[in-house]
């Protein structure tokens, strides 16, 4: 897993929409978990999740 550090200090309410919205896209399993500090957002985080399907055939 990695990490994007960005500045979020000064930022818009907007600014931070657009950023769960990017952290949203093409997320068909998972979770996007939001944290927030003294009425701040600090942090946006995803877990995304893959499922596999089985062909039917025993291995």
């Amino acid at each position: 897993m990695s990490a994007t550090l960005r500045n979020l200090e000064g930022q818009d309410e907007a600014s931070i929409l657009r950023e769960i919205q990017n952290a949203l896209n093409g997320l068909k399993f998972g979770s996007v978990e939001i944290t927030v500090h003294n009425g701040q957002v600090v942090q946006i985080e995803r877990k995304e999740k893959f499922r596999l399907q089985s062909n039917g055939k025993n291995a």
